[in-house]
């Protein structure tokens, strides 16, 4: 069966660094940092004193009151960029077509503030005063459901749940949909808002974030004084659109989606695999598949946690697959800026990668001030930097040992 190409023609997203892609894309390329004192939950309670929170974001200037009731926060950021997406895409969704457009956006964690909200409800007034819409705000795949009610979307319906791998595996997943010929768009992505105190609980618990109580400073991947991740919010939703569809009605195109790899570590239910050997085979699983050599490969998009383990074993997975090219990447972490979007991340770091493609320019890994001897190679420090990029990856992992990677390339026709 031949396989179908696929493009990208649409871009929607709700960011700590912006909410809509334009002021993200301009705040990820002057280095501008979007976490800040917590807000979300006490601060006082917690170790982590810092979050991604999004500004001044109002969801009543996007749809509604009452049925942004009916969603969870997650739910609602996804709904809100994928409609960005579509716009930015020209995608008119008719009786004809509907068949032939599918969704596919995933969460990491899904509905955390509401089953709080909930739990509590049930606790202090009792079983009958939990909500009817308990259920269906809090299921992760009610950001594709609502995305596809908004769109009018009928075509193949999905959610991904992989943790921090979620937006990654979600929008490799909805290409493999439109390569084999089962759709000829899909609305991908991820939406997370985790910012709960369940959550700021659990991460603490486990020592995954930043105790750095400087806003400016807590994120800072690759750097020698690191020491956890920054948690943040929003949504990165893309259009991916089979090339001869794309084509036919004369949509804009980014970039070409070319590789996909996923892969297991099946070593630990937090820890990354010993030397990152489960993201290297996902990184070689997607330039195996895109018909790339390693030297094809200008700019990779790292998952660039700011944990101690990520970025070394990251690291060394990179030195691993790209051998001596691996000197001449340029790798950022963009989760300097925007935090640890979680189930989110990937959407957003795509879309960065895509504009990096279609600018020349490749966001920068901010604080980066102390390098690491374990983390030797090129990370774009501080600022931005122009250089033509033919191809880009991007990886993503997750806990429960999910490895994802995708990489985009130059459209030519």
């Amino acid at each position: 069966m031949e396989k179908k190409r696929v493009v990208v023609t649409g871009l929607g997203a709700l960011t700590p660094i912006g909410n809509d892609v334009q002021t993200t894309w301009e705040n990820a390329i002057k280095g501008i940092s979007g976490v800040g004192p917590l807000t979300r939950v006490d601060a006082e309670q917690y170790p982590a004193k810092v979050a991604a929170e999004l500004k001044d974001f109002n969801i009543e200037q996007y749809m509604d009151k009452k049925d942004a009731r009916k969603m969870d926060r997650f739910t609602q950021y996804a709904v809100v960029a994928a409609l960005m997406a579509a716009k930015d895409a020209n995608l008119e969704i008719t009786e004809e077509n509907a068949p032939r457009v599918g969704v596919w956006i995933g969460s990491g964690i899904g509905g955390m503030e509401t089953f709080e909200q909930q739990y509590k409800l049930l606790l202090e007034k009792g079983p009958r005063r939990v909500s009817p819409f308990f259920v269906p705000m809090l299921i992760p795949d009610m950001a594709t459901g609502q995305v596809s009610i908004a769109l009018g979307a009928k075509g193949f319906n999905s959610c991904t749940v992989t943790a921090c791998a979620t937006g990654t595996n979600s929008i490799g997943d909805a290409y493999r949909v439109i390569e084999r010929g089962e759709a000829d768009v899909m609305v991908t992505g991820g939406a997370e808002a985790p910012l709960t105190e369940m959550s700021f609980a659990g991460f603490s618990a486990n020592k995954a974030l930043s105790t750095n109580p400087d806003p400016k400073t807590a994120s800072r991947p690759f750097d020698q004084n690191r020491d956890g991740f920054v948690m943040g919010e929003g949504a990165g939703i893309i259009v991916l659109e089979e090339l001869e569809h794309a084509l036919a009605r004369g949509a804009k195109i980014y970039a070409e989606i070319v590789g996909y790899g996923a892969t297991g570590d099946a070593h630990h239910i937090t820890a990354p695999a010993p030397n990152g050997e489960g993201g290297a085979r996902a990184m070689k699983q997607a330039i195996d598949g895109s018909g790339l050599n390693v030297a094809d490969i200008d700019y990779i998009n790292a998952h660039g946690t700011s944990t101690p383990y990520n970025d070394k074993f990251e690291t060394l997975a990179i030195k691993e697959v790209f051998g001596e090219h691996a000197q001449n990447l340029a790798i950022s972490s963009t989760k300097s800026m925007t935090g640890h979007l979680l189930g989110a991340a990937g959407g957003v770091e795509a879309i960065l990668s895509i504009l990096a493609i279609k600018e020349g320019i490749i966001p920068p890994t901010i604080n980066l001030e102390t390098p690491d001897p374990d983390c030797d190679l090129d990370y774009v420090p501080n600022e931005a930097r122009k250089r033509e990029i033919k191809s880009a990856l991007s990886n993503s992992l997750g806990f429960g040992g999910h490895n994802a990677t995708i990489i985009f390339k130059k459209f030519k026709a």
